[in-house]
C-alpha cells in the first residue's frame, strides 16, 4: 500500500477568482458579475458574494439575473486574463514550496513535505497563506492532508485540516462529491442511500467496482492514500534574456556594438537550443547616471542568426545618448516562434531571407505594418479577389491563373450613360469622349448571396472588355436586373 502519511498535501481553492481579479484593478460595490457568451445566450461566469446572497450563481442567464437583481454590475468575462493571473499566483506559491501544480482553471495543489517547518510549521503557513491572500483581495479555501484528492476535497466541501493518518476520519462526513466523480456518478451513489465518504468506504467494494467500474474505487482509494497520485509542477517558460555588466563605463558606439554582438551570440545559442527564433528583440542600455536608453528591432522574420541580426541594431544604437557612460547591457527577446533547424543549402543565404533582411531595414524607419503586399483571396468577386496584408507578417502566395484576364487597375465603380445589354458605340467617362472599336464578352458574375454586400444589391453583373479607338482599354460592366453601365478597370 501506498504510504500516503509521509505526504502533506496543499489544496487553494479560489471559487471567485475570476471576478476577484476584474475587482481588483477595478472596484465595484454591490452586486456584481463577469459574463460570458453560451450557446448564443450570456450567462454568468463568476460572480461576488453579494451577487450570491441575492440568489445570483455561476451558469444563471444573465437577463434572468437583471431581473432578478436591477442594480447588478457586469463586465465582459476574460478567461485568458484569468489563466495568466493564475500562472502568477502558481509562481508565487512556490515561495513556500518547490512543488507547485495547477487543479483545474481556478485551483492550485502544493507538495509542501519537507517545507512545512521553513515557514514555522503546517499551522503557521496555511495563517501565511490566508493572510497574504486576503491582502491582495482573493477568496481563497485551504485544505491539507496527506493526499491530493483529500487535500482537494477538504478545501472545496470542508476548508480544513486532516491529521497524518487520519484522512478517513476528516472525510467521512464528507459528500461523495468531493471524491472528484462525475455528476451522473454522484446521483446513482445518492440513489443507492451512499451519500458520504464513509458510507461509501464502509460499502462491499465488489459490488461497487461491477456497477461501476473501477474508477470510483481508484478515487477513493487517491483520497485515502491506498493509491499514488503526483503532483506535476508547470516547468518555467524559457527566459530570452542575457545581460553584461562593464567594469568601466562605454560611450563608443563601435564598444556598444561589440558588447551588443556578445549578447547576441550568447542569446541566439539559448534559442537555438529551444528551436525558437526571436521577432521582437529589445536592447536595454543603462547609464552611470541609472537611466536607461532602450533601442527595439523588430524583425519581419524569426531569426537567431547573429551575423543578420547585429547589423539591424546600428541605426538605434547611433541614436543612443550614452550621457556619461554606459555600464549595463541587456539584451531581451521579448516576443519569439518557433524556428525549427532547416537543412543548410549549399547555395548560400536564401533569396527569401536577403527580402526579410530589406523589409526590417525598411520597417526600422516607417514601421513593418507599413509595408504591405497583395495576397489572394478565395473569392470570384474581382474587387474581393485579394487581401492586402503586413508584409511582415504574410508569407508571398501566388496568385491562381485566371479563365479571364483582369484589368491591371482596379476602382470603385464609375456610371456611364448607356442603354441597351451591349457595350456603348460612344460615352463619355472622366470627361473624355470615347468611341468603341472592339468589344469582348460578355463574362456574367453573379454576387455573393451569403455575404450582404451594398455594391452588389443590384445582382448580377456582365462585364466586357472595350478597347477605344483613343487607346483606351477599359473593363465595363452591365447590371441587367438593375439596368445601368460602369466602368470599374482599365487594363496596361
Amino acid at each position: 500500500m501506498f504510504d500516503g502519511a509521509s505526504r502533506r498535501t496543499v489544496s487553494l481553492w479560489f471559487p471567485r477568482l475570476a471576478s476577484d481579479r476584474a475587482l481588483r484593478g477595478c472596484p465595484a460595490h454591490g452586486p456584481f458579475a463577469l459574463t460570458l457568451r453560451q450557446d448564443n445566450t450570456n450567462r454568468i461566469h463568476c460572480l461576488n458574494a453579494v451577487a450570491e446572497r441575492q440568489g445570483l450563481y455561476r451558469g444563471m442567464a444573465f437577463s434572468d439575473a437583471r431581473a432578478f437583481c436591477p442594480d447588478l454590475q457586469s463586465r465582459p468575462a476574460e478567461p485568458k486574463a484569468d489563466l495568466r493571473f493564475l500562472m502568477g499566483l502558481r509562481r508565487w506559491a512556490t515561495r513556500y514550496c518547490p512543488w507547485v501544480g495547477v487543479e483545474g482553471d481556478d485551483g492550485l495543489v502544493m507538495d509542501i513535505t519537507g517545507s512545512a517547518h521553513l515557514a514555522g510549521g503546517e499551522a503557521a503557513m496555511l495563517g501565511d497563506l490566508r493572510q497574504r491572500l486576503g491582502r491582495i483581495g482573493l477568496t481563497a479555501r485551504i485544505g491539507l492532508g496527506d493526499t491530493r484528492g483529500a487535500a482537494w476535497a477538504l478545501a472545496r466541501h470542508g476548508e480544513g485540516v486532516a491529521a497524518p493518518g487520519a484522512a478517513l476520519a476528516a472525510l467521512g462526513p464528507l459528500p461523495v462529491a468531493a471524491l472528484r466523480l462525475d455528476a451522473e456518478l454522484v446521483t446513482a451513489l445518492q440513489r443507492l442511500g451512499l451519500r458520504t465518504v464513509g458510507q461509501l468506504a464502509d460499502t462491499a467494494r465488489a459490488p461497487l467496482a461491477r456497477r461501476f467500474g473501477p474508477g470510483l474505487l481508484m478515487r477513493l482509494d487517491q483520497a485515502l492514500g491506498a493509491q499514488p497520485e503526483q503532483i506535476s509542477p508547470r516547468s518555467e517558460p524559457p527566459h530570452y534574456g542575457v545581460r553584461i555588466s562593464l567594469p568601466d563605463p562605454i560611450g563608443l558606439q563601435a564598444d556598444v556594438m561589440a558588447g551588443t554582438e556578445r549578447l547576441l551570440i550568447r542569446l541566439c545559442d539559448r534559442l537555438k537550443q529551444h528551436e525558437a527564433g526571436a521577432r521582437i528583440l529589445c536592447l536595454t542600455l543603462r547609464r552611470v547616471d541609472q537611466q536607461a536608453q532602450h533601442v527595439e528591432l523588430r524583425l519581419a522574420r524569426g531569426s537567431r542568426d547573429p551575423a543578420r541580426i547585429l547589423p539591424l541594431f546600428t541605426r538605434g544604437i547611433g541614436e543612443v545618448d550614452a550621457g556619461y557612460g554606459i555600464d549595463q547591457l541587456r539584451l531581451e527577446a521579448t516576443q519569439v516562434e518557433s524556428l525549427p533547424s532547416e537543412q543548410i543549402s549549399h547555395a548560400g543565404p536564401d533569396r527569401r531571407d536577403r527580402l526579410d533582411d530589406l523589409i526590417t531595414r525598411i520597417g526600422t524607419r516607417i514601421g513593418l505594418e507599413n509595408i504591405l503586399r497583395v495576397l489572394p483571396a478565395d473569392s470570384h468577386i474581382p474587387e474581393r479577389g485579394f487581401i492586402i496584408a503586413p508584409a511582415a507578417y504574410s508569407r508571398p502566395e501566388p496568385f491562381p491563373p485566371s479563365p479571364r484576364p483582369r484589368p491591371l487597375i482596379m476602382f470603385p465603380p464609375e456610371p456611364i450613360t448607356a442603354t441597351g445589354p451591349r457595350p456603348p458605340q460612344q460615352f463619355r467617362w472622366r470627361r473624355m469622349r470615347l468611341t468603341t472599336m472592339r468589344a469582348t464578352g460578355p463574362e456574367r458574375i453573379a454576387p455573393e448571396w451569403w455575404l450582404d454586400d451594398e455594391n452588389w444589391r443590384s445582382g448580377a453583373r456582365d462585364y466586357w472588355r472595350v478597347e477605344t479607338t483613343q487607346g483606351r482599354r477599359l473593363w465595363l460592366f452591365h447590371t441587367p436586373q438593375n439596368p445601368g453601365w460602369f466602368v470599374q478597370g482599365e487594363f496596361p
